[in-house]
């Protein structure tokens, strides 16, 4: 989403980070998956696979701890249960689900102008043609009309429209022209869009496809300050800006397809996040009632993002070591089942988001010897390949 800005063409200036000396996570290679905790694992599966065409990868038995574990490890409360779910979503991205038992589960998640807000957006080619066929799947209401970026602003020409989900966050649809003007003033550019929606790197797993869906366009974040959240991405975790931008939320119209009340302002940063990645951030100024705090993971609509990398603990070392970011336990090896070998942890970081750092091995862990589905892996693509 993209609408007013404060410079004549809508873009302000951005630095790319194409030199040398490049930011980021040490042997980070992309980012690996997106997570976020639903109210029902079943109807979030569903609608994943039947609705918007991604495919089951795995489902694991219930995890629980009766020691500290789950405190340390998740920041959940020691005695929560999590059900996990991993779909493939298309040809870039795999999406992780949880749903929580917790005693002290929050059971709203949080609205778009909340500090963590989240929502997702697919890249399709005919945002009307997408939401028709949406609709036909189901109870999937839209926020507002589709709306197209006005000439003149770093979209321009862009279509998109929210909708809810039974992932408790909204999910966009979004077609985007084949150049933008906020490329006339940085290098860097969006990923996408891919030719062709793929569950699978040979190409199949193409069926039950949305209308017109290539990949998932971007994963956005709602913060509780833009520069702050900006540079710990770009700074820290290696993020590509791309432009910023402004929306002037009185107009009731945009608000509404916003899914936030009218009023204030929404200051917004685009990046390009890894090979095939865009991240967007966005901060609510002014918005009326909007919560301050990020969710907690075992919190419906708590989140985190996941980057894979080479070197486990020399990324956590590296994340520690950042101001404001806690290293939650230490990594760890998964001894045994599904996904025997990969190792993991989880940082708390200054803006609230939680980041984890993983390495699985891929093409041997065990859940690929009972389906033909697989996670998106690294192989060879590296951070700054574009």
């Amino acid at each position: 989403m993209t609408t007013n800005t404060s410079a004549s063409d809508g873009t302000r200036t951005l630095k790319s980070s194409t030199s040398a000396a490049r930011p980021g996570v040490p042997s980070a290679r992309r980012v690996d998956h997106m997570a976020c905790t639903v109210p029902d694992l079943d109807s979030a599966i569903d609608f994943s696979v039947r609705v918007l065409g991604g495919e089951l990868v795995y489902r694991l038995p219930p995890l629980a701890h009766d020691d500290d574990w789950m405190r340390e490890h998740l920041d959940v409360h020691p005695r929560a249960v999590a059900e996990i779910a991993l779909v493939r979503l298309g040809p870039t991205t795999n999406l992780e689900l949880f749903a929580y038992r917790s005693p002290d589960h929050r059971a709203v998640p949080p609205r778009p102008h909340d500090v963590g807000g989240m929502h997702v957006g697919l890249y399709v080619t005919d945002v009307d043609a997408a939401l028709r066929d949406l609709r036909d799947r189901g109870p999937w209401r839209p926020f507002g009309p589709v709306r197209t970026v006005p000439a003149g602003l770093p979209g321009e020409g862009s279509r998109w429209v929210r909708v809810t989900t039974p992932w408790g966050i909204p999910l966009e649809l979004r077609s985007v022209p084949a150049s933008l003007p906020y490329e006339r003033h940085t290098p860097a550019r969006r990923f996408g869009p891919c030719p062709l929606w793929s569950n699978r790197d040979d190409g199949s797993g193409t069926a039950g496809r949305l209308a017109g869906a290539r990949n998932v366009d971007h994963l956005a974040y709602t913060v509780a300050d833009l520069d702050q959240a900006e540079a710990f991405f770009t700074e820290v975790l290696g993020a590509e800006p791309l432009y910023r931008t402004t929306a002037d939320l009185t107009d009731p119209d945009l608000a509404a397809a916003l899914g936030v009340p009218p009023g204030g302002t929404l200051h917004q940063a685009a990046l390009r996040m890894g090979p095939t990645d865009n991240v967007e951030l966005n901060c609510f100024v002014g918005s009326p009632g909007a919560r301050r705090h990020w969710p907690r993971n075992s919190d419906l609509g708590g989140n985190h993002l996941a980057l894979y990398v080479d070197d486990v603990d020399a990324a956590a070392a590296y994340l520690a070591a950042q101001p404001g970011c806690a290293v939650l336990g230490a990594p760890e090896t998964i001894p045994d089942g599904p996904l025997t070998g990969d190792r993991w942890v989880y940082v708390r970081t200054a803006i609230g988001l939680y980041v984890e750092v993983v390495r699985m091995p891929d093409g041997s862990l065990p859940y690929e010897q009972g389906t033909a589905a697989r996670r998106r892996a690294a192989d060879a693509e590296r951070w700054w390949d574009r």
